[in-house]
């Protein structure tokens, strides 16, 4: 190992601490393990560190290409397909659906778009940018409620990848090989760090969008483009309301990770370039893939057969049948189930990176330690509910998708307000020195609020708020509407009676 390593590794992640302290006990073996690995392979030894403007070199533009090419590999998948379906069975037209996709999708994503520019400007991971918001206390709630999320959508994303692969098999793979097959992959790609995520993002979105073009190429001939939707009035207004929240949420629910994917760009990147590619990155790949389950679920209105599969066998079964010929299914959808492989690589990848941020012991173990444990845990979630599980994980985690309008509410005030858009207001020296980080009380007190708002408005499997319930006979969810702007209302007096009592 070269002096420059071993100078590294004896870095401390806890400020306050000395040296000496840090460099013992199993702790500084597995710290000495990572940076051999990262020599070599490049892990990513200190993952969570602030990574220095001297410390990143120039980006080649087929670099930067990954703002956009990341998050295209991530979006374009078998779930963003199955939520394309749920305009349909909301009773709504296909223009209708196809319209609320684009839009909130777009909107959706310009949440992450923003949050991305943090990146490169600080060198700082997503969690701890919000620790200039929600202090060092409270944002430890933020970390907790990010890794819960991504192992969450991780098990999803290997249920379901699993089931794809044994539609391909005609039933004879296992549900549990095929979840075991998602899991490893995606922990073997997040393993290795973001050089090889990067990599790997860039290239494997042309796959899936190829496979989506079959798919318009394939079933849009039987598409229903005539039949209008039999909802009116407030019903029509709830199904629409519900619908944005689910496409909307999304694309929106990036935004806890976004700037995980940009330290290593050099700081003077153009920030605006930054928010475009990231913004529409997300918004016209989820848009590929949802417009083409909009038009294959109105395609089941002229093919009752389909229509059939699709209600009794599930999303995997029916691109098993509609595809043509039979052969070349299977492998569109092997192909498929790579498009699992890439959520879960996102998902694992900031999953440790948010546990690392819990504690000072827990920033002191290896990203590589966590990489594995929330791969163990996606696991284990996926494999112990691969029966029953997945219609709850879905349901429980779009609750949770509502937390990503609050977390950018305060993210957005408090840089736009109380930092007056400036980076040069920020001491980024004292990212990880809570003696000098806000307390984070205002940020806390309007997330609470925030929580009202998702309470009040939303309309979910197993609670419709009082709010969103008055909207049709359906009810119609307007949870993220009322999370921002409580959000806002209470964050902007609870900030500045933060900063006049407490001066930071």
């Amino acid at each position: 190992m070269t002096t420059d390593e071993e100078s590294n590794l004896r870095t401390p992640l806890i400020a306050g601490k000395d040296d000496a302290e840090e460099d013992t006990g199993i702790l500084f073996r597995l710290r000495q393990i990572e940076g051999k690995l990262d020599a070599k392979f490049g892990v990513e030894a200190g993952a969570i560190n602030r990574k220095l403007p001297e410390d990143r070199r120039p980006v080649k533009w087929h670099e930067e290409l990954s703002m956009a090419l990341l998050w295209a590999s991530a979006t374009m998948n078998t779930s963003c397909f199955a939520t394309g379906f749920l305009g349909w069975e909301l009773g709504l037209s296909l223009k209708q659906t196809i319209i609320i996709s684009i839009l909130a999708s777009i909107v959706g994503a310009t949440l992450p778009g923003f949050a991305a520019t943090f990146g490169a400007a600080t060198g700082l991971r997503q969690i701890s940018v919000s620790r200039y918001s929600f202090g060092w206390w409270p944002n430890k709630i933020i970390a907790v409620l990010n890794a819960t999320v991504q192992i969450g959508w991780g098990a999803v994303g290997c249920i379901t990848g699993g089931l794809a692969l044994t539609a391909t098999a005609d039933g004879h793979l296992s549900l549990v090989v095929g979840i075991i097959i998602l899991g490893v992959a995606a922990m073997l790609i997040s393993f290795v760090g973001l050089k090889a995520i990067l990599v790997y993002e860039r290239y494997a979105w042309i796959v899936f969008f190829a496979i989506f073009l079959i798919f318009f190429a394939e079933v849009g001939r039987y598409a229903d483009n005539t039949t209008p939707s039999p909802l009116k009035g407030a019903d029509l207004a709830g199904n629409i309301l519900s619908l944005i929240a689910i496409v909307y949420g999304s694309s929106a629910s990036w935004v806890s990770i976004a700037s995980d994917y940009y330290v290593h760009y050099p700081a003077n990147v153009s920030r605006v370039k930054v928010f475009f590619m990231t913004t529409f990155g997300i918004a016209i790949p989820t848009c590929v893939g949802m417009v083409a389950g909009c038009v294959v679920a109105s395609a089941l209105n002229n093919r009752p057969d389909w229509s059939d599969t699709y209600k009794n066998d599930g999303v995997g079964f029916l691109i098993h049948t509609m595809l043509y010929p039979r052969g070349f299914a299977k492998v569109v959808l092997t192909l498929l189930v790579l498009s699992g492989i890439n959520v879960n690589v996102v998902c694992i990848y900031s999953a440790a990176i948010a546990c690392q941020q819990f504690s000072h012991p827990f920033a002191r173990v290896p990203r590589f330690i966590w990489t594995l444990l929330c791969f163990v845990l996606i696991l284990g979630l996926a494999l112990g509910g691969r029966e029953q599980l997945n219609i709850y994980l879905q349901n429980f985690l779009s609750i949770l998708g509502y937390w990503s309008t609050s977390y950018f509410a305060i993210l957005f005030i408090e840089h736009c307000v109380f930092r007056k858009g400036n980076f040069e207001n920020y001491d980024l020296d004292a990212w990880n020195d809570p003696a000098r980080l806000p307390l984070g009380l205002g940020a806390l007190a309007a997330f609470l609020v925030g929580v009202v708002g998702w309470v009040l408005g939303m309309v979910g499997t197993w609670y419709i708020g009082p709010i969103g319930k008055l909207i049709g006979s359906n009810g119609g969810d307007v949870a993220n509407e009322l999370a921002f702007i409580f959000t806002v209302i209470a964050y902007l007096p609870a900030r500045f009676l933060e900063l006049k009592v407490f001066e930071r």
